[in-house]
């Protein structure tokens, strides 16, 4: 399909599911407008919910579930992860440097600014991806994308970063443009054998059921990663939510840290833009 064509049905599910009068050019990619009537979808039609809640998934839909989150948050289930996070991430590698030397402000306090675009590579990266890179240019073998140790290094990283809020920079290029608009499309565009899109559980369904789950909204979802939940009994990188959510549909997962993945990250933490970081975060 060309690449028009496509650009066009990503505007068009935009448009349709935010159920707003604006419509988007489909020459004219818009991230500013774009977050803003995402967002004020979500406030819209949860009026209830303040906004800074929202980043706390399913628990700012139901308030039982809300108040039996808040006790479980006195022992948090997250917490061996955390712990092993910290000591992970001040020890230092075999060449004697640590992650701190390979980010800004010796990578403390800076997970709300994660994804980014680089534009040198002309590509999002994302702190998963970021930490293996580190691991990488210091010897070491990289993590699994999906596995207690990156879990725990990101939710050590987002940790310290929590209250802040999510601060998404698209520079000034095509290029990056482009990677929003793909993550926006592959959010909204549907798969699978019960061809479902992300849209059509955290955004047409927030609050709602499926079996005994309740549905979290897609504004601020990411802002809790990574998570521990009951259903893994343990803990899972936002790439292992990606790929879970996937499977969920019947869709075959893409491979971690896929440019499709990298890209809706992307586009889902610039929508977020504001809302504070709560990660690690936990769900049944």
């Amino acid at each position: 399909m060309k690449p028009r064509i496509l650009l066009l049905l990503g505007s068009a599910c935009v448009a349709l599911a935010l159920a707003t009068p604006r419509v988007i050019a489909a020459d004219k990619v818009d991230p500013v407008a774009d977050a803003k009537a995402f967002q004020n979808f979500f406030f819209q039609k949860f009026p209830d919910v303040k906004h800074e809640d929202f980043v706390n998934g399913p628990y700012s839909m139901n308030e039982d579930m809300k108040r039996q989150w808040q006790e479980k948050e006195e022992f948090p289930p997250y917490e061996f992860s955390l712990d092993a996070g910290k000591e992970m991430f001040a020890t230092p590698f075999k060449n004697g440097k640590t992650y701190a030397d390979c980010f800004p402000n010796g990578g403390i306090g800076i997970r709300q600014n994660y994804p980014y675009f680089d534009t040198k590579e002309g590509k999002v990266v994302t702190l998963e991806l970021a930490l293996n890179r580190c691991r990488q240019a210091n010897g070491e073998a990289p993590y699994s994308y999906v596995k207690d140790e990156m879990a725990s290094l990101t939710a050590y990283m987002a940790f310290t970063s929590r209250g802040k809020p999510m601060d998404i920079k698209i520079p000034d290029d095509p290029r990056a443009l482009e990677a929003f608009e793909n993550g926006k499309r592959y959010f909204y565009t549907r798969r699978g054998q019960l061809n479902f899109s992300c849209a059509s559980c955290h955004v047409q369904s927030p609050g709602q059921r499926i079996r005994a789950e309740i549905l979290a909204p897609a504004l601020g979802i990411l802002n809790a990663m990574p998570i521990y939940r009951s259903e893994w009994n343990g803990m899972g990188t936002t790439t292992r939510r990606l790929m879970t959510c996937n499977s969920q549909t019947r869709a075959v997962p893409l491979e971690p840290q896929a440019d499709e993945y990298r890209d809706v990250e992307y586009f889902l933490s610039y929508v977020a833009n504001g809302l504070p970081i709560s990660g690690p975060g936990a769900r049944p």
